[in-house]
């Protein structure tokens, strides 16, 4: 149950990311700035994926 809540959350930002990358970019310097977030959001999207895997592990060590 806790996997399936841990997968919505990944597919929720992988589908917000896919919208940030189709949006049209129109300012000096957006490819260095979308690099930037790209990186930000890879860095994110992991620090997310582990407290999620984290708090399964938490939940299952206390259900037994």
């Amino acid at each position: 149950m806790e996997a399936d809540r841990s997968n919505t959350a990944i597919a929720r930002i992988e589908a917000a990311l896919a919208r940030i990358e189709a949006a049209p970019v129109k300012t000096v310097g957006a490819d260095a700035e979308l690099a930037t977030l790209r990186a930000r959001h890879a860095q994110l999207r992991g620090a997310v994926q582990g407290s999620l895997e984290e708090l399964d592990q938490l939940i299952d060590g206390a259900a037994g």
